[in-house]
């Protein structure tokens, strides 16, 4: 390291160490805080508990600590709380003072700086961007326009697994196929276009450069300069890399989908039929948003549409696997309600109370997104009592909410009938705050409205078309999570056997 540089980082820690020590005494006199671990001065409570930051960590902490409590991480303030009476006061009740989001180096760049509609503060550009977007995302019209694609595509997934003679046999990769299927089922809805196979050069770039995104936000390599903005210049490497792929997708999405949709438009070739990007580019034609915003509009879209659903079916075809009397059950449900053969759409889902319950138990057990979306409160806010300083990040334990065993019966077990008997009338749109999948208030997942129903369609397709078995010489597939920063997936995208069956 230069030895300018070095000396310079160590002026400043000097500096930030008697600057955090002032200022946590004078705070103490000011605040009362929620309990935590004793935090030391500039690093706080980070060398104590480490970046890995997870859903079961964090348990293990309220468990210590209560139903809220605060971690010092660097400069950050992080307070989290584990009880349905706080997420309902966090999500609903305080929705306006806890309903921003933090911001960071990564997000800054990946969002250009909360130019989208996750990751933006609380406010008037979060209003506008939630109502153009609501139009052509986010309604019952959306959902019965494009069911028919879903249904589609579900049967192009069925079609493919009987036409390869290794599904049946020693077990295939299943993650890869559905991995296609999610992302035409969005891109049908966004540009009104599908990709042809999981060759299909544009879709493998998308893939790459949409994988590398995640990897990159999703990673615990970032925290400390974050979390103590000093140690920054040492990301310089790190940044320059995110920078790369933001500017790479945001070009990508630009050239590639947008433009070619703007072509498409103006030789009267889209038939007049509008998709979500019309919508869009017809609000950046009012003036209401600008280019970037567009385009940020589709990131969005590209991250929190796609490989949540997909994780979320993952989730639920391995746990069916590896209990293959629930499978059963679900068939027999679908073919005495269907018919031997008739396979399920949309509108069938109110008639299979079964698999509505699968998919719950489902996003119970294996949330995608453990701790929802990070909020923030903008100014000084009260909590359960203690004094939330401004701009602390504020972490939901939504995995402890549905898995409290003070909560729920057995809650370590996959069980849907729970949500036919004792949590019958528990739903995953927030009418209970023990069971927050898709968030609650202001801030909740509009896409629920889209998961819902392609959840359905796709695991109840599988489940009737065939008998899901783990690999020869297995009983079991593997379940181990694979966490990041906000995120909850299967470790090991596991070989499933797909045995045809006769219908």
């Amino acid at each position: 390291m230069d030895l300018v540089l070095l000396e310079k980082v160590l002026l400043g820690l000097f500096v930030a160490i008697t600057v955090a020590v002032v200022v946590s005494k004078l705070r103490g006199k000011r605040f009362k805080l929620p309990p935590g671990p004793i935090p030391v001065p500039v690093f706080g409570n980070w060398l104590q508990v480490g970046d890995d930051l997870n859903h079961r960590n964090l348990t293990a902490m309220a468990r210590r600590f209560g139903e809220i409590f605060l971690l010092r991480m660097g400069q950050r303030n992080l307070v989290v709380a584990s009880s349905p009476e706080l997420a309902r006061e966090v999500l609903y009740t305080q929705g306006v003072e806890f309903g921003s989001r933090t911001r960071n180096v990564v997000f800054d760049i990946f969002t250009g700086k909360g130019q989208d509609m996750v990751f933006t503060v609380y406010g008037d550009h979060w209003r506008k961007m939630r109502r153009i977007m609501t139009v052509p995302f986010f309604t019952n019209k959306v959902v019965q326009q494009n069911r028919h694609g879903w249904e589609d595509e579900a049967a192009r997934v069925v079609a493919d697994l009987k036409a390869n003679p290794k599904a049946a046999t020693e077990g295939v990769v299943l993650r890869r196929r559905l991995q296609l299927m999610m992302y035409n089922n969005m891109y049908r809805i966004m540009f009104d276009r599908r990709f042809e196979s999981e060759e299909d050069p544009l879709f493998l770039k998308l893939k790459a450069l949409n994988g590398e995104r995640s990897r990159l936000a999703q990673s615990f390599q970032y925290n400390y300069g974050d979390f103590i903005p000093i140690l920054r210049p040492f990301l310089r490497g790190y940044l320059k890399m995110c920078k790369d792929v933001k500017e790479r997708r945001i070009q990508l999405f630009k050239d590639c989908f947008v433009e070619e949709r703007k072509k498409l438009n103006q030789t009267g070739g889209s038939d007049g039929l509008k998709c979500a990007i019309d919508h869009i580019l017809e609000a950046e034609k009012k003036g209401e948003i600008n280019e970037d915003n567009v385009l940020y509009i589709v990131e969005n879209i590209n991250v929190a549409a796609i490989e949540t659903t997909l994780w979320s079916i993952e989730w639920g075809i391995a746990e069916l696997v590896n209990h293959p009397e629930i499978q059963e059950k679900l068939r027999r449900e679908i073919d005495a309600v269907l018919g031997a053969g008739v396979q399920v759409t949309e509108p069938d889902m109110p008639k299979l109370p079964y698999l509505q319950a699968v998919i719950k138990e489902t996003l119970r057990l294996r949330m995608a997104i453990p701790l929802l979306v990070p909020h923030m409160n903008l100014h000084d806010a009260k909590l359960a009592g203690y004094d939330i300083p401004a701009e602390s990040k504020i972490l939901i334990n939504a995995w402890f909410l549905a898995n409290n065993p003070n909560h729920w019966k057995k809650p370590e077990e996959f069980r849907p009938e729970r949500f036919l008997e004792e949590e019958a009338k528990v739903e995953a749109n927030g009418n209970d705050f023990r069971f927050l999948p898709f968030g609650a208030g202001r801030r909740n997942c509009p896409g629920i409205i889209l998961a819902l129903p392609i959840l359905g369609i796709t695991i109840g397709r599988l489940v009737q078309n065939f008998e899901l078995l783990p690999p020869p010489g297995q009983d079991k597939i593997d379940t181990t999570e694979k966490g990041g920063q906000f995120s909850m997936h299967i470790l090991t995208h596991s070989t499933i056997v797909a045995k045809p069956r006769a219908l």
